[in-house]
């Protein structure tokens, strides 16, 4: 096996400079877990108080569940708390298991993809080695994920068959990364569900669990992950020789930011680059980057709609 190309700090900066990209603070990581939820409670709320946005707090809701998948991502690389044990809890209790996700499942599976980014042993290949495709392939992959064909697909029929004593194919680009990712602690989550779901029973609002949580889940959260696992592998050449190559970096507007993109998850290219950078200092990161001549290598695409054009253009 050949890991991928790797950059070192002293490559592109002094001690002096690269000295704030090695601190923590203790308490980011729960306040982003903390937000990520307060944001999810404020558009239940408003689901519940003003029905007719219910689309809208449903894309709002599914672009969070998302975000507790991509913390989930940080507490991977201890990046939620500089305590191994709070790390631990924020990153599989409050974020992985309630989309389904285990922390301990995830975390070796996501670190060899780092270590082979793009090479043939990457477990993440898949998902980008069919890029570019033809505008018709990619319209019918978004609205499989929009009518919840990949949601049936990877949390009913996947499990089934595993629980059957079935050896599944390797994955395709239509649910590997989700199966991996939010396919290996159906228990805890069933749990979660029936708390939660009783939870809004007893309120008197059964329907908001079906509304406001599963149906999120079930459309807009599959959406915007095979967004975001397109936007930052797929059509990008050079991965094998050049670290710099490894994966692009997307500039998101607000709007992007709140309804695919959360917690700086569109800063891909510096997290290949370094990857125990916490989050939240990646933009500064690729302000730094980009300002050495080896950061003109980097991809960096200028919104989403510019990497779906690329994704399609075949």
């Amino acid at each position: 096996m050949s890991a991928a190309p790797r950059a070192r700090p002293a490559d592109l900066f002094t001690p002096e400079e690269w000295a704030p990209f090695q601190s923590r603070r203790a308490w980011v990581g729960p306040l982003l877990v903390l937000h990520c939820w307060a944001v999810i409670a404020l558009a239940v709320a408003v689901g519940v108080r003003w029905p007719i946005l219910i689309p809208i707090c449903v894309a709002v809701i599914g672009t969070r569940q998302l975000g507790l998948a991509i913390l989930m991502h940080e507490a991977a690389h201890g990046g939620l708390s500089t305590t191994a044990r709070l790390n631990h809890f924020l990153g599989h209790w409050l974020c992985a298991m309630p989309v389904g996700a285990s922390l301990n499942s995830y975390r070796p599976y996501h670190l060899a993809h780092h270590r082979f980014a793009r090479q043939p042993e990457d477990p993440d290949l898949a998902l980008s080695a069919p890029f570019p495709v033809t505008p018709a392939s990619l319209r019918r992959k978004l609205i499989r994920d929009l009518t919840g064909q990949t949601f049936l697909k990877q949390r009913v029929l996947l499990p089934l068959a595993a629980m059957r004593g079935r050896t599944a194919q390797r994955a395709t680009d239509d649910h590997a990364y989700e199966a991996i990712v939010t396919g290996r602690s159906i228990g805890p989550f069933l749990i979660f569900s029936a708390l939660t779901l009783a939870a809004f029973v007893a309120a008197g609002v059964w329907w908001v669990w079906f509304a406001l949580w599963l149906l999120p889940m079930a459309t807009w959260f599959p959406m915007v992950t095979r967004l975001r696992n397109i936007a930052e592998h797929a059509c990008v050449e050079g991965s094998a020789k050049d670290p710099f190559r490894a994966a692009r970096t997307t500039r998101a507007a607000w709007w992007e930011r709140a309804f695919i993109a959360p917690y700086w998850v569109n800063f891909h290219a510096e997290h290949h680059l370094f990857m125990h950078v916490p989050c939240w200092r990646l933009p500064a990161l690729h302000r730094a980057v980009r300002g050495k001549p080896q950061g003109a290598r980097i991809e960096v695409a200028g919104g989403y709609a510019e990497v779906l054009r690329e994704a399609a253009s075949r």
